[in-house]
């Protein structure tokens, strides 16, 4: 295919993309045949797109989600991840229900009105455990939406938690190719993850997807196959970063995955899913100095400041040199201010809930 200029342009356009940006759909071969020509004046214009269709949706608003990372025991043995079973050498921890309550009341005073609980699959909280939770946060702060980021649970588990006051749940896909998928996952099922998603959705879940870029072996068709793979599931939140190696995994030595290609993703998908939520992730902000910033102006619209004990943060390593492992939370909530505001954006404190949430609201009323 050739790339043409298009009308009124001084700069080359790219016949699939302008398809993509007007609402049309692209196939998988097309996808593919997009990302092997982006680079250049096609990127910026492929950036520029994404942010307008970021302005039309949602404003300049960036939402600031409290992050509480409560747990990092995990009984998976994911291959890239710092919290896997199979890692020795990380000290565990596990915050009480009371403890994640005080990280709570402190984010809340500090104008938070979304708190993302979230862990690797630590069995000892059980559903049990978790209702009370739930319903403790809920009882204290009935004006915050509630998100969970727990992994994998059964109907009964994740119908209970919903009815219990939890208003979101992000479940990473991670990828949408099978074959990737069960070589990074040798604890878990391809298929089931994508049952879950479904799951969380049928219950009435506010539900995040989303993959990494960069993984080992991971093609431009793996890609293409994420992009459909969420337009065709409609997430209310779509989580997109790096793949970042940690020192205590078997992907040690692998190279991330850049920020210009991730970048390319997020653009990609504010196109394809454009009410969807979609952060600047603290692995963008790890990967480049200004990460978080470029992801804002190339689609996304949320962040998550840190709001977990400062003792157990540098325990919480996904990946290495994670950043935001030392700042207090009034701290970071400042920083994270001042970044947003140099990116051309203003933060909003609400609760920030998807345009798909709202008007499913708005319908069911």
């Amino acid at each position: 295919m050739v790339i043409t200029n298009g009308p009124g342009e001084g700069c080359s356009t790219y016949p699939l993309l302008e398809q993509l940006a007007s609402g049309g759909s692209l196939d998988k071969q097309e996808l593919v045949d997009l990302l092997s020509h982006l680079g250049g004046d096609l990127r910026r214009q492929l950036y520029d797109l994404a942010h307008a269709a970021r302005i039309r949706t949602y404003g300049r608003a960036v939402y600031l989600r409290g992050l509480i990372e409560f747990s990092n025991i995990c009984k998976q043995n994911c291959l890239y991840c710092g919290l896997r079973s199979g890692n020795k050498s990380l000290s565990r921890y596990r915050l009480l229900p009371e403890e994640i309550l005080n990280c709570c009341r402190e984010g809340y005073a500090l104008g938070y009105r979304t708190f993302v609980l979230q862990s690797g699959e630590d069995d000892w909280y059980t559903t049990e455990k978790l209702v009370l939770l739930i319903a403790a946060v809920k009882q204290l702060f009935p004006d915050a939406a509630l998100t969970l980021s727990i992994g994998e649970r059964d109907d009964e588990c994740y119908s209970r938690l919903y009815a219990a006051g939890a208003d979101r749940f992000l479940l990473r896909h991670e990828t949408a190719s099978a074959n990737l998928y069960r070589s990074f996952h040798p604890t878990m099922e391809y298929e089931n993850r994508q049952d879950r998603l479904n799951a969380l959705q049928r219950i009435g879940y506010q539900v995040g997807a989303g993959f990494m870029v960069g993984l080992p072996d991971q093609t431009a068709a793996d890609l293409a196959e994420d992009l459909l793979y969420l337009q065709q599931l409609q997430p209310d939140m779509i989580g997109i970063g790096p793949f970042l190696p940690h020192r205590d995994t078997p992907l040690k030595d692998e190279l991330p995955g850049t920020v210009e290609d991730t970048l390319d993703m997020i653009a990609l998908a504010r196109l394809m899913v454009p009410d969807a939520l979609i952060p600047a992730t603290t692995a963008m902000g790890t990967a480049h100095p200004n990460g978080r910033e470029r992801a804002l102006q190339a689609g996304a619209n949320v962040l998550m400041p840190n709001l977990s004990p400062m003792a157990v943060r540098a325990k919480y390593m996904l990946y290495n040199n994670k950043i935001c492992t030392g700042d207090e939370s009034a701290q970071c909530r400042f920083c994270l201010e001042q970044r947003v505001k140099s990116a051309g954006f203003h933060v909003d404190m609400g609760r920030g809930d998807s345009l798909k949430h709202l008007s499913r609201s708005l319908q069911e009323h």
